[in-house]
């Protein structure tokens, strides 16, 4: 279900407050991390893993270095 916030002035900074029904949904309490992925669709908020973000920096990696193998392969 869509929920609504605001966008807050947190020093020089910028945030938003989640609601409860939320954090509970994303498994998540104050003070954990969590990962902000940006999609074609927007914004995505997952619980931060660390392994599963070292293996997406090493697939980003490996897609940039064989970058034009990958786009032909895609042909």
């Amino acid at each position: 279900m869509p929920t609504t916030t605001k966008i807050i002035a947190i020093g020089n900074s910028a945030g938003i407050i989640l609601p409860k029904e939320i954090l509970a949904r994303l498994k998540v309490e104050k003070g954990d991390a969590i990962c902000l992925s940006e999609t074609p669709f927007g914004a995505h908020l997952t619980p931060y893993d660390e392994q599963f973000m070292r293996k997406l920096e090493a697939t980003e990696r490996v897609m940039r270095k064989y970058r034009d193998a990958l786009r032909k392969l895609a042909e």
